[in-house]
């Protein structure tokens, strides 16, 4: 069935009851705008539309909190512009255009609502300075006006969203930790039986990443749930850790069995099968307990392997394997610990993550040139409704930045900007006209915007039908001294349209940075991580680059995904960087304690070549300068008296292993090389 009949003539509860409570926000905040006469009472609507998109009850009020926040720095910040401008309306527009550059930035750079108040700043700032124009004495009623108006929408959402139906941030965490666990559950038992489908191994990490990035974003808003809100916060770092060591010990365990086989013990080998059929279990069973128990008992029966005879490998490989089921115990750990923070108590740290500040600047200066662009329009013009094509191309250009496909978004809500059109035009002009008294305008007006919530619910359909709902708020414009002439309300239509169409135009002409070049900076991102993990305290540098990593290798899947299979390796190429940057943690925690100068410098040298080894291996060259390092560092550890034969062992199987892993992805992105030029010389013949 279309979704589009799905959505309409099948809804689910949960549909219905988003777009029930959305309309009774909208609803509530109407009234009080009205009965507190405010100036614009659709931006009340609107804020409450915006806060009702994700309705949980903490995420509710932490973007409610980051609206206000933002809503009020914009309005500094307009005033300001006003103050040293306000007779000058081309400074005025200028310094506007780099402060709205300066929101787009920092958008661009943060994450979960703080990124959302950062927009409020800029299109605060741009209303105020827009409307204040042609009002230079009355600047400080229009920031006041906007204040009421964001600040009731939020108030008027907040309320709605904790008092029907309430949606708790720990209940949708929990549903996103299960995902994350079965489907990291689901690639371990690929990666651990003799798999060759790159497909199904790229789309399970892609489906654990995915929830992962989002739950570690997500888990912020539970702090505004009650007590157990940090609880919660805590166990999601665990999990977002533990699951990406998880990861890259898997990583690191295929290139050994599955290429380097002839070199481990079959023992060893029937040993991965018995663990890849525990992962499957774990990953279908019902409940954590018969998780935890299957895994425990696979522990206890890799623990109990002897591995006196072995060589170093085979002793790293079965490290590996209990390093595995350690992570896997504490994911399960965790997982439980979202759902229940009292019943277990984890301790861990917040994360750092991945920011990439040239692209920042691209959207910065995409946004202002859009800006830029309206702006002269309506300065040649002097066009009242140039107004709503700047709101606009201000709130969108910042808004669509960070997405993955923003173009494509574009097109969608240009698509339910046009749909509104006739439906505010029949529902907002020629019926509401007609109305006389609150229950009349909210019998007419609220319909289409019931419909369009009920849409927004299908993640398929709501750029579509979000847009939908914002165009007939825009195009109506609901108050109490409302203009229902023609005229205007055409000159509304053409101004919405005209401000899509300048984001839309910017976003294609300025799509941003090629494949090849965000390539290049995810890879030199994690070369400069490598080489920054000697220098910090040790729990600092494992935040910083697990955070960090897990942006990077959701990238590095997504453009692999849009590759040819036979030369898909950037998603393994994050991979091995991941798990070099695990095995340079491992080796801090064994060795910096040791007193050793000669030590820590061979440490530092080792560490310096798997950064540039990394780099080499993602050009197709051979790693050259790690064995040697290796062997130097394996020398030194010879020499530590307070080092266990068997932990020299283990730390001279590492440096194989890292070796190993780095020839193979060397070979890995050769091949694939080779083969994209094998594919372009065939296009031209």
């Amino acid at each position: 069935m279309s979704p589009w009949l799905q959505a309409y003539l099948t809804p689910s509860a949960e549909s219905v009851k988003f777009a029930v409570k959305a309309t009774l926000a909208m609803l509530l905040a109407l009234y009080a705008a009205l009965w507190c006469d405010l100036d614009r009472p659709y931006w009340a609507l609107i804020s409450a539309a915006f806060l009702q998109v994700r309705p949980m009850s903490g995420m509710v009020i932490e973007k409610g909190l980051s609206q206000i926040s933002g809503t009020l720095v914009g309005c500094g910040a307009g005033i300001t512009i006003m103050a040293l401008f306000a007779q000058a309306p081309i400074p005025a527009l200028a310094t506007l255009t780099v402060w709205i550059m300066t929101c787009t930035y920092g958008s661009s750079l943060l994450r979960n609502n703080a990124s959302y108040g950062c927009i409020m700043g800029a299109v605060t700032a741009m209303l105020i300075v827009v409307i204040g124009a042609s009002r230079p004495d009355g600047i400080f009623a229009i920031a006041v006006a906007r204040l009421s108006e964001l600040s009731l929408g939020a108030v008027c959402a907040t309320l709605v969203s904790a008092l029907l139906w309430p949606i708790k941030v720990g209940d949708h965490l929990g549903r996103q930790a299960d995902e994350v666990v079965n489907q990291a559950f689901q690639h371990a038992a690929l990666r651990l039986t003799d798999s060759n489908d790159l497909n199904a191994l790229q789309d399970t990490l892609t489906q654990s990443l995915e929830p992962l990035t989002q739950l570690e974003t997500d888990s912020q808003a539970a702090r505004y749930e009650g007590p157990e809100g940090p609880g919660r916060i805590r166990a999601s770092h665990v999990l977002t850790r533990r699951s990406l060591r998880l990861m890259a010990t898997l990583h690191a365990l295929q290139q050994i069995l599955h290429h380097y086989g002839e070199r481990i013990s079959p023992a060893i080998h029937r040993l991965a099968r018995e663990l890849a059929e525990g992962f499957r279990e774990s990953a279908e069973v019902s409940g954590v307990a018969p998780a935890q128990r299957r895994l425990h008992a696979l522990r206890h029966r890799v623990k109990d392997c002897p591995d006196e005879n072995w060589t170093p490998l085979e002793q790293r490989c079965l490290l590996g394997m209990r390093e595995a089921l350690g992570h896997a115990v504490v994911m399960l750990d965790a997982r439980d610990a979202i759902t229940h923070p009292g019943r277990v108590k984890l301790r861990a740290v917040a994360l750092a993550w991945h920011r990439d500040h040239l692209v920042a600047a691209f959207n910065a200066l995409r946004a202002g040139l859009i800006f830029s662009l309206l702006a002269s329009f309506w300065m040649a013009t002097a066009w009242n409704n140039g107004q709503v094509a700047m709101l606009l191309g201000t709130l969108f250009s910042a808004f669509f930045a960070s997405r993955d496909n923003p173009v494509v978004i574009c097109m969608m809500f240009a698509k339910g900007m046009l749909a509104a059109i006739p439906s505010a035009f029949l529902f907002g002009h020629v019926l509401l006209a007609q109305a006389s008294g609150f229950p009349m305008l909210a019998a007419t007006f609220l319909p289409p915007l019931f419909l369009g919530l009920l849409g927004a619910a299908t993640p398929r359909l709501m750029g579509y039908c979000l847009a939908f709902t914002i165009g007939n708020i825009l195009l109506t414009m609901p108050g109490n001294g409302m203009d229902f002439s023609f005229d205007s309300f055409i000159n509304r239509a053409i101004a919405v349209m005209i401000g899509l169409s300048a984001v839309v135009t910017g976003f294609r002409l300025l799509p941003g940075f090629g494949s090849r070049l965000r390539k290049r900076r995810l890879v030199g991102a994690i070369v400069g991580d490598l080489r920054r993990l000697t220098a910090p305290p040790i729990h600092e540098a494992e935040a910083r680059f697990v955070g960090g990593m897990a942006d990077r290798l959701l990238h590095l899947a997504k453009h692999d995904d849009v590759l040819p299979e036979d030369q898909r390796h950037l998603f393994t190429l994050g991979l091995t960087g991941l798990d070099i940057g695990y095995a340079c943690l491992q080796l801090r925690r064994r060795l910096d304690d040791l007193p050793d100068d000669t030590l820590h410098r061979a440490k530092r040298g080792f560490f310096d070549a798997l950064a540039r080894a990394y780099a080499d291996s993602a050009k197709g060259r051979s790693p050259s300068e790690v064995k040697p390092a290796g062997e130097a560092l394996t020398e030194a550890a010879r020499h530590q008296a307070s080092l266990s034969e068997r932990q020299r062992a283990l730390i001279a199987g590492l440096v194989e292993r890292l070796n190993l892993s780095l020839e193979r992805q060397a070979q890995r992105a050769l091949a694939s090389r080779d083969s994209a030029a094998s594919a372009a010389a065939a296009e031209l013949a």
